[in-house]
């Protein structure tokens, strides 16, 4: 279609908002309730123009251009209007930006300075809600909140979790949880998803970096660090790097830097997690066990199925997640071969999720005391955690700056070892569909003994919301799924219930392109910038030496040493799992 806009003629698509035909021509126009593909209710009226022959100005999020249209995205009027606006945003916020969490990191701190404003010439109209802390996860500080509904959106749009939404009406109305019972008290499944699209810090992951300091200077903690394979291309982000830098060895660098006693691999733990699902798998195909058999890997969708799908549970692997898996291990193989005692070891996750702050707290998570328990003669009151702590993208960000690391500036290093030697098969669990590949090499090789004709598994790449195939392992054909996002799992699980899975296998991960899209990544999050994250993520698998599990040296030497057998005594004992039926309130 034609239009002018500000005194100057284009051709845009048509069916476009004036917003996004506008920032396709190159034309910011500013907005805070607004963003692609998850929100866009014109809450704030920042985003408005002038039309020529309307009668008042136009919300440009909400309203489709039409040809000839005569457009003003800068005028007095507009420029009045939005700024007036802004300032009644501004009346009922804090000015705490100084102290802020995501101070240097705000839109709304950003458009106060686009627009202008210098002082706020209105008075607050609502009280300071109470900060709601009952979520291990997430934290939700209300008095911040501008009423942009982006996270209510994304929670029931894209999860279809309906955790959060409005409540009351004019000066009264909020954003909140049923009852008012707050985040850990609902069926919210921890995915984060709404801290990563929060405009402001009104919802924020739970900052545990201050503990994890203070255990890296208790010189009677041995303090290791895991991070996972979507850690490697979106910390870069926060550093100051390109969005989606692959930045492997300096992170790791950097993480000895902070004074972690060993810096390991999540990815170590991926391979070992293969083998176990994997083997799981060709168990429940030659014994006629519960199919399809569903990964078990991502803890927002565990607590999504617990919740809401309870009937469908002996469709998930008793495999616990990587993340848990390398707890257990750190604490009885690692704590053995070093003969240090496993109260002594601390076990910090850099993870990609908020959900998983929620897993290592889980009470069944405490497999490495059980295992010591005898042998040791421990009581219950002596009892610990596999994993201590979980730190998020963000939170592992701030801790580098508050060491004074020159990330850009820092060598390449490598992880330690054993716990850090890792295959292309566990790089790729960061994207959607990278656990279904990594599963296949495995499981295609160990069922038929022949190498894979072809290793890259293209059919589960990418980020349509379902994607499934048709596998031929020697003559046994097996069709498989792959879901992100919790509507699209939901979708999956309806069949379940409703007898009409035509899968032996199901790949879920809650967030929208995986991991590397998880809630605790540096913001901000966009589909182009997945996908730089997952190019990163499949490159850095292309140039592995070793890209099957299986054939991980350190993964063997674990087995030989310590587990002996996939789905054997010790396997079951630290690296299985059950889970809980809750309610959806």
């Amino acid at each position: 279609m034609n239009i002018t806009v500000d005194g100057r003629g284009y051709q845009v698509p048509a069916g476009s908002t004036i917003l996004e035909a506008c920032r396709g021509i190159g034309i910011q126009i500013p907005s805070l309730c607004y963003m692609k593909d998850v929100s866009h209710n014109a809450s704030c009226a920042i985003c408005v123009v002038e039309v020529k022959g309307a009668k008042a100005l136009v919300r440009s999020c909400i309203s489709n251009v039409a040809e000839g249209m005569e457009i003003k995205t800068h005028s007095p009027l507009v420029d009045q209007a939005r700024k007036i606006n802004l300032e009644l945003i501004l009346a009922n916020h804090p000015k705490d930006c100084l102290i802020c969490e995501r101070n240097g990191n705000c839109e709304l701190q950003d458009l106060t300075a686009t627009i202008g404003i210098k002082e706020t010439v209105f008075t607050r109209t609502k009280p300071a809600g109470k900060v709601d802390d009952t979520s291990v996860s997430l934290l939700r500080t209300p008095e911040k909140c501008i009423l942009c509904g982006r996270c209510v959106a994304v929670c029931s749009q894209v999860q279809t979790v309906h955790a959060i939404d409005f409540t009351g009406r004019g000066l009264k109305t909020k954003i909140s949880t049923y009852l008012d019972k707050g985040l850990g008290n609902v069926a919210c499944t921890n995915c984060g998803q709404c801290a990563l699209v929060c405009p402001t810090a009104a919802i924020t992951e739970k900052d545990e970096s201050r503990s994890v300091f203070d255990e890296i200077y208790n010189e009677n903690k041995y303090v290791i660090v895991q991070t996972a394979p979507a850690i490697r291309v979106g910390i870069g982000e926060a550093m100051g790097m390109e969005y989606g830098a692959l930045v492997t060895g300096k992170m790791v660098a950097a993480l000895r830097r902070v004074g972690f006693d060993k810096v390991f691999d999540t990815q170590f733990t991926a391979d070992l997690t293969i083998m176990e699902e994997g083997f799981e798998l060709i168990h429940r195909i030659k014994n006629k066990g519960v199919l399809p058999m569903v990964t078990s890997c991502s803890p927002g969708w565990i607590k999504f199925i617990e919740h809401f799908f309870p009937k469908s549970l002996d469709h998930l692997s008793t495999c616990k997640s990587p993340q848990q898996m390398f707890g257990a291990v750190a604490k009885t193989y690692y704590a053995e071969k070093l003969g240090i005692d496993p109260r002594k070891i601390v076990v910090v996750s850099i993870m990609p999720c908020t959900a998983k702050k929620f897993e290592c707290k889980r009470p069944e998570m405490k497999s490495a005391f059980e295992f010591w328990k005898e042998k040791m003669g421990l009581s219950e009151s002596e009892s610990f955690f596999d994993v201590d702590y979980v730190l998020t993208t963000r939170e592992l960000a701030r801790m580098f700056r508050q060491s004074g690391i020159d990330f850009k500036n820092l060598p390449e290093e490598e992880f330690d070892e054993p716990l850090g030697i890792s295959t292309g098969a566990g790089v790729i669990f960061g994207a959607t569909g990278g656990v279904m590949e990594a599963a296949v090499r495995t499981a295609y090789e160990v069922l038929t003994g022949k190498p894979l004709p072809k290793i890259d598994l293209n059919a589960v790449r990418g980020f349509e919301g379902i994607k499934e195939a048709e596998l031929d392992i020697d003559g046994l054909k097996l069709k498989i799924a792959v879901a992100h996002t919790l509507k699209n799992a939901r979708t999956l699980l309806d069949q379940i219930e409703e007898g009409k899975s035509p899968y032996a296998f199901i790949e879920v991960m809650t967030c929208p392109g995986g991991c590397l899209g998880g809630g605790g990544q540096s913001i901000p999050t966009t589909w182009e910038i997945r996908q730089k994250r997952a190019d990163s993520i499949y490159k850095e698998d292309s140039l592995k030496p070793i890209r099957k599990s299986h054939e991980n040296p350190a993964i063997k030497a674990i087995y030989d040493e310590f587990l002996k057998e996939p789905l054997g005594h010790h396997s079951h004992e630290l690296l299985h799992t059950k889970y809980t039926e809750r309610g959806i309130f």
